[in-house]
């Protein structure tokens, strides 16, 4: 019996978080072997390209199942998009939509009308289940209100299963050719995006300054690391970054610490072994906002602490005794961070308590040995619930459960009925 053709449209050859999302994603497909997988490859804002190519050896495969476009090809039984919802297409037969989803409480109008274009969501956490369904809007047309815009398909949430086999307690020597005199530092990695002081979505500038402040006048402080990037990985973009981290240093005054910049594009192995690195001590975070947090999961396997803000999607896989969560509240997005028709001016998202701040980076550089007791715990927790075999039999199960039954063209044979060949007929001679 031909299998159904299942079409998935994603950034699955970009350097981004979507394109990992997309080939852990599009893998699992694969590997059930129940579709006829075929792919097509999609821009991610101005991520680079050719991922796949860089890395044959693992993901070569999936050149095996590229579609072409300029061919006449079938309606696909299954069509699937990987991005942001408000590019969803019903294509397919069936129709599904994967994206992260939001890191605020709400998401655009748009995103919850590409939701309701597909037959069923998945999204990576828990947080961003709630985001699309507390987002209810009204329609008008020509000023007076003619209804809602609301979710009506049905979401479901699909964690992103960290690769054990790529992510884990790593001893060899660091594969990034970097050395600091501290013997202790915090990591943090994600980019650094727009938003003034305290209002960008990753909390970067905030955190630098925090960090500072702590540990400005004493002695044999920790460092800080920041594994960071804006739009790129270009000389332009490091200038920028470093103009951005030096405003904020000259609004502290002392003696400071030490922060060290790592930018660029690192491989999967090397960020691994950046997680491992023996000076690297703990990993901080004081995220406004995650649709999941996918370099928070991969650091646990580091079996090392984690100072993290105590909202949004990582609270799906972060266990509540295992790590130092800084407490906050939610404000509204401020108008330097707002991403029109993403990230809305009307929705919140989160701000730490600065004292709690302090505290936790001071409490895990005096009393390491405690907190790095609970990162063992994590790393066991993490590798037990959300690996990338436990999210591969989550969505199989989805598939199964959700997916129709497709009719299958068939050729008729008629049955042989043992007749014997019929007598001529002779027509009559006319004159």
């Amino acid at each position: 019996m031909k299998k159904p053709l299942f079409v998935i449209s994603s950034p699955f050859d970009t350097y981004s978080g979507y394109g990992a999302r997309a080939r852990d994603v599009i893998k699992s497909i694969i590997q059930s072997d129940k579709y006829e997988v075929q792919l097509l490859s999609q821009r991610w804002g101005n991520t680079p390209w050719g991922f796949v190519k860089d890395h044959e050896e693992e993901w070569g495969f999936l050149l095996n199942h590229l579609l072409n476009p300029q061919q006449q090809n079938p309606q696909p039984d299954i069509w699937m998009q990987i991005t942001v919802p408000n590019e969803f297409q019903p294509y397919g037969k069936y129709n599904i939509g994967i994206t992260a989803g939001m890191e605020t409480t709400l998401v655009d109008g748009t995103w919850v009308e590409g939701i309701n274009r597909m037959d069923i969501n998945f999204v990576s956490s828990e947080h961003s289940k709630q985001a699309f369904l507390n987002s209810v809007f009204q329609k008008q047309e020509k000023g007076q209100v003619i209804g809602e815009v609301k979710v009506q398909k049905p979401i479901e949430v699909l964690f992103e299963g960290i690769d054990l086999g790529t992510y884990f307690l790593d001893n060899r020597p660091c594969l990034i050719d970097f050395d600091i005199p501290e013997s202790f530092a915090y990591l943090f990695v994600g980019h650094w995006m727009q938003g003034n002081l305290g209002e960008d979505r990753k909390n970067v500038g905030y955190l630098i300054k925090a960090f500072l402040e702590t540990f400005k006048n004493t002695k044999n402080t920790p460092a800080l690391i920041l594994k960071t990037s804006g739009s790129g990985a270009s000389y332009m973009d490091r200038a920028a970054i470093l103009k951005r981290y030096y405003a904020i240093r000259k609004t502290v005054k002392g003696k400071l610490p030490n922060v060290y910049i790592l930018h660029g594009e690192f491989t999967n192995e090397e960020m691994n072994s950046l997680y491992n690195h023996s000076k690297v001590k703990a990993m901080v975070c004081l995220t406004k906002g995650e649709g999941f947090g996918r370099p928070l999961l991969e650091f646990t396997q580091s079996k090392k602490p984690i100072i993290v803000s105590a909202w949004s999607g990582h609270m799906d896989f972060l266990h509540p005794e295992y790590n130092i969560f800084i407490q906050g509240k939610l404000k509204n997005v401020d108008k330097s961070a707002v991403v029109p028709n993403m990230i809305l001016p009307e929705s919140q998202w989160f701000t730490p308590n600065h004292s709690e701040v302090g505290s936790a980076l001071k409490n895990v550089y005096k009393d390491y040995k405690k907190y790095s007791e609970l990162g063992k715990r994590q790393a066991h927790y993490s590798k037990t619930n959300f690996s990338w075999e436990k999210m591969h039999e989550k969505l199989s199960d989805y598939l199964g459960k959700n997916i129709p039954t497709f009719a299958q063209q068939v050729s008729l044979k008629l049955p042989d009925l043992g007749l014997k060949q019929p007598n001529k007929l002779e027509l009559p001679k006319l004159k």
